[in-house]
């Protein structure tokens, strides 16, 4: 028999009695329905070395892992309609695992554990399409390299999740949260609430435990924002950190994948494998930043941005005498040139969208370039059934090329200025970050109207290409508030490990209870 073959018996022998009987110890799960154990497990707040710890004692397998999980989405995942596809392959991926633990194999702390992906993340065995029906047909030619790290790390990779059809860029007023591929993706502690975008599936899925950790996509916002809308954690890597190759593009100069999760452990534990960094000392650090005492004598400067609400505001208030109470010295700011941002970067990316869009296009079955994905749109009804605007796309159309000298020099003073609005700030209050609201209370979602997301926090990392991490800051009502922490270029593994006792300090995460809706009174 050819390997391959023996392989497949092996993971059908692995994974039939699964099949047959179930999970030992495992409940039928129901949305809201409280924990969901696994052999003693709280599923919404077991981390990845509980997991692994678990499995290395054999008391638990990745195979029992996954078909928890992959039944916990059969049973939820109608009410927030956040995963799009599950692997046809995950059971086998999870038996192959449960060999490299029995043989002492284990390939690192992502071994066995299971991974959503937002669907503009190719994948050579599950069809990729940014939400599109454009690109809903044959998959991928091969993996993005971001895969190839998560494959070789030996984790699960459990299935696709939905997004902002284009990672938000295409309606000059879109719904986050929805594609013509996915639908709608609501927000799983009030169901008619937004969940922001674009990582909008993964942030769901996160907040009701349907995977241990998730892959988003940032250019301005698209992970920070709905990590805070769903209360979980969201990574924005420093730029060039994780490798863009083979993940749909709104523009390289901004563009990253980051890990989210539902503790900044597990996201520091991806992160690595996703830069090819060294896990143990980014567990060293977060393990460090979750002793007591870890807040004691650092620097915080509060932006605190009360034009996203009372109910915000008053949790931004909470949440600095919080920190101050752990030993932390928090002072306000306000950092400069954002009126200056806000202006030049929207016609930066039309220019560097029209670019790399239709460089990316010409790798794929399906309209070949931008002028042809317009033309899609106008001709396919499935594309309008929510907004049927495209004015994004037409504006990048005729946006100036990338080689145009206003271009370049617009460029080169958003990076010049958002840099600066970060560094400056740190050097003159010696902060060790930034933090402000990732968002404000979710917005009831309509497509009609579109988004109500005007939220500036995470533009000057987002530009300048430095790091940034939310964390949950705690509710106004019933919704999450997550708190943005930003600092320098490369300080990815410092932010984590503040973060991480930023996030112990809070203790803010709870899991959501599916809440039809709300008075919009209860959440200002």
């Amino acid at each position: 028999m050819k390997k391959r073959s023996i392989a497949a018996l092996t993971a059908a022998l692995a994974v039939a009695p699964l099949l047959a009987t179930g999970v030992p110890g495992q409940p039928a799960v129901a949305a809201g329905s409280g924990p969901t154990l696994l052999r003693g497990a709280d599923l919404d707040t077991v981390t990845i070395p509980e997991l692994q710890e678990r499995m290395e004692r054999g008391a638990l397998t990745s195979s029992e892992l996954t078909l928890s999980y992959l039944r916990r989405i059969k049973a939820v995942d109608p009410k927030i309609h956040a995963v799009l596809r599950t692997s046809p392959t995950a059971l086998r991926q999870a038996a192959a695992s449960d060999v490299r633990h029995r043989l002492g194999k284990v390939r690192g702390p992502l071994d066995g554990i299971p991974v959503l992906l937002k669907d503009n993340v190719n994948t050579r065995d599950m069809p990729t399409t940014a939400g599109s029906t454009a690109l809903a047909g044959s998959p991928p030619d091969t993996d993005a390299d971001l895969v190839g790290k998560l494959r070789a790390a030996g984790a699960v990779i459990l299935g696709k999740t939905n997004l902002s059809e284009w990672a938000n860029f295409r309606a000059a007023k879109p719904t986050s949260g929805w594609s013509a591929v996915g639908g709608q993706t609501n927000n799983p502690y009030v169901l008619d609430r937004n969940p922001c975008g674009s990582s909008s599936g993964s942030a769901a899925a996160l907040a009701a435990s349907l995977a241990q950790v998730a892959i988003g996509t940032e250019t301005d916002g698209s992970i920070v924002c709905p990590a805070g809308m769903n209360g979980v954690v969201g990574h924005k890597p420093s730029l060039g950190l994780v490798s863009q190759s083979g993940v749909v593009p709104i523009s390289a100069e901004q563009d990253t994948a980051g890990p989210m999760a539902r503790n900044v452990i597990d996201t520091a534990i991806t992160l690595s494998v996703l830069s090819g960094g060294d896990a143990a000392r980014t567990l060293g650090l977060t393990d460090a930043a979750t002793r007591p005492g870890g807040l004691r004598g650092k620097r915080i400067g509060l932006w605190r941005l009360p034009s996203l609400g009372t109910g915000t505001d008053a949790l931004m208030t909470r949440t600095a005498a919080r920190l101050r109470a752990a030993g932390a010295e928090v002072v306000e700011v306000t950092p400069p040139y954002q009126d200056r941002l806000a202006e030049l970067e929207f016609p930066v990316l039309l220019s560097e969208f029209h670019r790399d869009i239709d460089a990316y296009l010409a790798t794929r079955n399906g309209p070949r370039d931008l002028t042809q994905l317009v033309g899609f749109n106008r001709t396919h009804p499935a594309e309008r059934t929510c907004f049927a605007g495209q004015e994004l796309f037409e504006q990048a159309l005729v946006a100036p090329p990338t080689t145009d000298p206003g271009h370049r020099a617009a460029r080169a003073e958003l990076k010049d200025l958002s840099r600066r609005s970060i560094d400056e700030t740190m050097a003159a209050h010696d902060l060790d970050a930034i933090a402000s609201p990732a968002n404000p209370p979710a917005w009831t979602t309509d497509c009609a109207r579109g988004d109500n997301d005007v939220i500036p926090s995470s533009t000057p990392a987002a530009v300048a290409g430095y790091p940034s991490l939310s964390v949950p800051a705690g509710f106004v009502g019933e919704l999450p508030v997550g708190l943005l922490l930003m600092a320098g270029d490369r300080q990815d593994a410092e932010l984590l490990s503040l973060g991480a006792a930023v996030e112990q300090r809070l203790d803010a995460w709870r899991p959501p209870r599916y809440l039809p809706s709300v008075p919009s009174d209860a959440t200002r």
